[in-house]
């Protein structure tokens, strides 16, 4: 079921289902909660699981020429008050991760666990945010869909290309979707947020990192060598997964949440 509510002025779009303890699954740059079909329905058969469309990408609306991750993470909170929760777990994917970050930052009260899915608390490179800026130019060109063809197919492992032809496809269709102006205020976001290190590390709310052996957008070498993880954390590998592992290996990455949550 799609509920929608109020935001700054706009609109933010979510998907409520199952019940017990609330997962909070945030989306990546060029996807909505449309990513997480299947992903949500397997883990709502033991949680409440909620996922928006995060500023700027689905149905949800545009907050300005910047979304950057704390006013992501604003929206996000004001979904949680609509629907009257008081902490959640979140699994945030790529750019969802780096949204659930603020929100472990300024509202770590309303979290009893966060995953990084495919993501982590570094700021841009000076390579990645060339790669931003130039993926901007484009945008502006009329070339949306050059970026999503060429981005999308990147995300899964070079192996699982072949074999994952409808997801890579379905995938595509939901980046092209994503309104050009969304897309810009993302990346500008992106590229102003600050190193997320320090909170990390700090934190004594649970962290669960999961990391494609495979990735193509972030190091797994480097991820496993450096993320500074706190006291209570765990780290799961997935070795046939790229930069999209709930797609790759849906199974596997649905047991490391369930099984986290379950300790917990």
């Amino acid at each position: 079921m799609i509920n929608t509510i109020s935001f700054a002025d706009t609109r933010i779009s979510f998907s409520d289902e199952g019940s017990g303890t609330t997962v909070i699954l945030l989306h990546g740059y060029l996807e909505s909660l449309e990513i997480w079909n299947g992903f949500a329905e397997k883990l709502s058969e033991r949680f409440r699981v909620i996922c928006p469309d995060l500023p700027g990408h689905g149905k949800s609306g545009i907050l300005g020429e910047v979304h950057t991750m704390e006013k992501m993470a604003e929206a996000v909170i004001a979904v949680l008050d609509h629907c009257g929760i008081e902490k959640c777990f979140i699994a945030g994917h790529s750019m969802g991760g780096y949204c659930g970050l603020a929100i472990l930052e300024s509202y770590p009260e309303r979290l009893n666990g966060l995953c990084l899915f495919h993501s982590h608390p570094f700021p841009d490179n000076e390579q990645i945010r060339n790669n931003r800026c130039r993926e901007i130019v484009l945008v502006n060109q009329g070339k949306k869909d050059l970026i999503s063809r060429i981005n999308i197919p990147k995300a899964f492992a070079l192996q699982n290309i072949n074999v994952r032809n409808t997801e890579i496809e379905r995938v595509t269709q939901i980046a092209l979707s994503t309104s050009d102006e969304g897309i810009i205020a993302c990346l500008r976001g992106m590229m102003e947020r600050p190193s997320r290190e320090r909170v990390l590390k700090e934190t004594s709310v649970p962290v669960l990192v999961i990391a494609g052996k495979h990735d193509n957008y972030i190091s797994y070498e480097e991820i496993a060598k450096k993320i500074p993880l706190p006291e209570k954390s765990k780290f799961v590998t997935l070795d046939n997964s790229g930069h999209i592992g709930f797609l790759e290996e849906p199974e596997k990455s649905v047991r490391a949440i369930s099984d986290f949550l379950d300790r917990q």
